[in-house]
């Protein structure tokens, strides 16, 4: 990939991360439920971790015109994707409320991430480049995947309170 597209895929990266990292630690302060608040705190602390990955990343661009071998983290052991919610703290979850609203929110922002990441890897012809997109789309499905099912359980439980099902 030419240096300079690299460095604005890389500027673009990092706005996404900082711009995610506030969006969750808001979420977070102002969550009625407990465990929401802590998956969007697990999920800012995770978005700070891909900021400095990525400003490494810029830095060794702007230096050396590549990126230079790729450590990636491996421990997601409290990684939010990783995070299970009980039927009870689900049922907590406000289905038209504030904490739904930040969900839906959070998918469309984590869409947008993977697109991002998924092309770059694609369009990567250095190895590194590939590695380090791959592993971020990667992790950001993780966030979408459990974003997305809680919001399908969300959705569900609307439709069933309302009596919208069609049989």
């Amino acid at each position: 990939m030419e240096n300079h597209r690299l460095l604005d895929i890389l500027k673009s990266a990092i706005l996404l991360e900082v711009r995610g990292e506030a969006f969750y630690r808001k979420v977070s302060e102002n969550a009625e439920n407990e465990d929401i608040r802590n998956i969007f705190n697990i999920m800012a602390q995770e978005e700070v971790l891909h900021a400095r990955v990525l400003r490494e990343k810029y830095a060794e661009v702007a230096k050396h015109n590549k990126i230079k071998a790729v450590s990636i983290p491996d421990d997601q052991e409290e990684s939010a994707a990783a995070f299970v919610l009980s039927e009870s703290a689900k049922s907590r979850i406000a289905s038209a409320g504030f904490e739904a609203a930040a969900i839906s929110a959070a998918i469309d922002m984590e869409s947008r991430a993977i697109e991002l990441y998924s092309t770059s890897s694609e369009n990567a012809s250095d190895i590194n480049e590939k590695k380090l997109f791959h592993w971020l789309a990667e992790w950001e499905r993780g966030h979408h995947k459990l974003l997305f099912e809680l919001d399908k359980d969300l959705k569900e439980r609307i439709w069933n309170d309302n009596r919208f099902w069609p049989f």
